[in-house]
């Protein structure tokens, strides 16, 4: 008698960006959860990172090359196939934001045309590559994208330069194009947008916008990795093409 391979029955995520901030964060809610996590990230996995088979399960990948990033949706549909080639989210939390040699904001005027391109590489054509590249494994599990855009693609931000704040504008739209596109095969796209999350990654000054936001204070990493978890799960099984606001009422 032939034995056939045991299926894993964990549900499991893909998320880009995992190594500091709201991506942590992502991965030990979901991992305490009992999920599978597959984290993608351009630096190798440290052994300070403390979710079950991190090291098996990462992927090095950088996600402004196409062709690298082409190489690891395989290796990601590969490490699928004990799960039945399902995947049941894709958290798209990956971005960058250039600053000037003395860190100051780049601005339109600013901004080299290499270094849009390379913005919107990451921050915006590598999502959709992901979520074509894994269609069929989001489809049979009846999955959940989620892209993480950013309070800065709703308004001219003080730190947040021109490239990538357009970058998210355009992730908040192509969220919506997913979300009907994607939909009638039963996979739900939607967006978180944060404001000034509490991470080691804050621009200096930060701290003095807390004024202006109506709940006074910062937000929490685990705060926004909250909201991801929601969206993923059955509490939102007729949530799609829709960003969420998770910035203490900044943007109002």
């Amino acid at each position: 008698m032939v034995e056939t391979a045991a299926v894993d029955e964990r549900r499991t995520l893909v998320l880009t960006g995992a190594s500091r901030g709201i991506g942590h964060a992502t991965v030990k809610r979901f991992s305490a959860a009992g999920w599978r996590v597959i984290t993608c990230s351009r630096q190798a996995f440290s052994d300070k990172c403390p979710w079950p088979m991190g090291p098996e399960d990462h992927i090095k990948v950088d996600l402004s090359d196409p062709e690298n990033l082409g190489f690891a949706v395989q290796e990601i549909r590969k490490r699928l196939e004990p799960h039945g080639s399902k995947l049941d989210a894709l958290v798209n939390n990956a971005g960058i934001s250039p600053k000037g040699d003395n860190g100051e904001r780049l601005d339109s005027l600013s901004t080299s045309m290499q270094t849009w391109r390379h913005v919107f590489q990451v921050n915006f054509f590598a999502p959709i590559m992901l979520g074509r590249g894994l269609f069929e494994e989001l489809k049979s599990a009846g999955g959940s994208i989620v892209n993480v855009t950013s309070i800065a693609g709703m308004r001219v931000h003080p730190f947040a330069g021109t490239a990538y704040a357009t970058s998210k504008a355009a992730l908040a739209s192509l969220t919506r194009e997913m979300a009907a596109d994607f939909g009638p095969h039963g996979i739900r796209v939607n967006a978180i947008a944060p404001g000034e999350i509490d991470t080691s990654i804050l621009s200096p000054g930060t701290e003095k916008m807390i004024d202006d936001i109506p709940l006074r204070r910062l937000g929490r990493p685990e705060e926004v990795a909250d909201t991801i978890h929601f969206l993923c799960t059955v509490p939102s099984s007729y949530v799609t093409g829709s960003e969420i606001h998770i910035n203490g009422g900044q943007h109002v």
